[in-house]
């Protein structure tokens, strides 16, 4: 089976009718997981066989609006979600800040290539320009406790929605560095990128691909332990290989599912 997770910001007129399209066709593909729909775009967690899972991604792509969308892929030996779900929500991932989305300025925020902050890593923590650099975990605590990077700046989150308040202490800090904002796979620290930027702070930058990204291009170099993911493997490691646990599997999945 393949699993994967995908977003893309794009304005979606009609949300409810793409919602129903894509329903329709990862029904008939038999894949499992969550399609969320917004004004601002798409976010996918799904699984399936491997054959059936390309060809709703090819689907996807047909669309001339969703033809830039970045699949991430890992395997597993069973789809780790129990059914499908396609929702129409106010924004992709919520966060409550209107302002931050590529949409609304019209760019993206600067992003960083996993090769290239495994290369500041390696040479002691510093940027091509001699800058500190600090990398900023974006997810909730619940994740964290999962693994995250070596000497990276976690706050004691339950939800994104609290990351501003939660970061606001640490800003004089890291006036003088350069800072790279990291989630899962992506769409967390660009959110927070594009906010942080907004409010003043032009040294931040974000982790193309998220942890899955690094993962694939780099390994586990740098990071220390395995990545959470919202479904049925809890975890993964640096090799994208799941976390068998059932003791903890439901316990976990609770604390965060309101989180995605």
């Amino acid at each position: 089976m393949l699993n994967l997770a995908a977003y893309l910001f794009v304005h979606i007129d009609d949300p409810h009718a793409l919602a129903a399209r894509l329903h329709e066709s990862a029904q008939a593909a038999d894949l499992k997981g969550t399609i969320l729909v917004a004004g601002e775009g798409i976010n996918l967690f799904l699984a399936g066989p491997e054959q059936a899972l390309h060809g709703f991604v090819d689907g996807l792509r047909a669309d001339p609006r969703l033809a830039a969308l970045k699949p991430r892929y890992s395997p597993s030996g069973s789809v780790p979600f129990a059914r499908l779900k396609v929702k129409v929500k106010p924004e992709i991932i919520s966060f409550r800040r209107p302002q931050a989305t590529p949409l609304a300025q019209g760019e993206r925020a600067p992003a960083v290539d996993p090769a290239t902050v495994a290369r500041w890593l390696a040479q002691g923590g510093r940027d091509d320009a001699g800058r500190p650099v600090v990398m900023l975990d974006t997810r909730n605590a619940q994740e964290v406790a999962y693994g995250t990077f070596e000497g990276a700046l976690t706050l004691p989150i339950t939800k994104f929605t609290e990351l501003p308040q939660a970061l606001a202490p640490h800003r004089e800090a890291l006036a003088e560095a350069t800072v790279v904002s990291f989630c899962t796979g992506g769409i967390r620290c660009e959110k927070a990128a594009l906010w942080m930027r907004q409010d003043g702070m032009d040294n931040v930058l974000q982790l193309e691909g998220g942890i899955l990204g690094w993962f694939e291009q780099v390994g586990g170099q740098g990071y220390d332990g395995r990545c959470f993911v919202f479904d049925e493997r809890v975890a993964v490691d640096p090799e994208l290989r799941p976390l068998v646990d059932e003791e903890i599997r439901e316990e976990m999945l609770a604390q965060v599912t309101g989180t995605v």
